[in-house]
């Protein structure tokens, strides 16, 4: 699975060390954010070029980390296609993907621990929409994704 990811200078270490997880577990990750402290991106220039990637590719995820995670999430759902969860735990992660269908999940690099932020990561991008609900609440979902007014809203 390729999974883009992204930070400005506030989200650069947890990045680094998500970005490092995924490629010992095999993912194919592409870093469109700041890749050198030297060189740094603020989340507003990083945000819209992770997020037009994920527009233009149905299926695609992403994970974006700035000091906070609200700044990219804000950012992010700008864009038409674009689902962006701002998350502070596993749970949050996992919820995003099952009831919100997120595409990009948002963490702050001044508040996620290395550990947390590669369980979120894993749980979001191993999370797929109504997994592990109930039958009922799957249903409901299926029926909302298909109204014109909340797709658009």
């Amino acid at each position: 699975m390729k999974v883009l990811i992204g930070s400005d200078k506030s989200g650069f270490a947890l990045k680094e060390q998500i970005k490092e997880d995924l490629l010992q577990k095999g993912y194919e990750v592409e870093d469109l954010g700041t890749r050198d402290l030297a060189k740094v991106m603020p989340f507003f220039e990083v945000a819209p070029v992770v997020a037009e990637r994920v527009a233009r590719n149905p299926g695609q995820k992403a994970i974006l980390i700035c000091g906070a995670g609200t700044g990219m999430s804000q950012v992010a759902n700008m864009y038409d296609g674009v689902y962006a969860a701002s998350c502070e735990s596993v749970y949050a992660a996992r919820m995003c993907r099952a009831i919100n269908d997120a595409n990009i999940l948002c963490m702050g690099g001044w508040i996620i621990a290395r550990e947390m932020g590669i369980e979120m990561a894993e749980v979001f991008l191993n999370t797929g929409f109504t997994q592990g609900l109930e039958e009922w609440r799957q249903e409901f979902l299926r029926l909302e994704a298909g109204i014109p007014h909340l797709q658009n809203a």
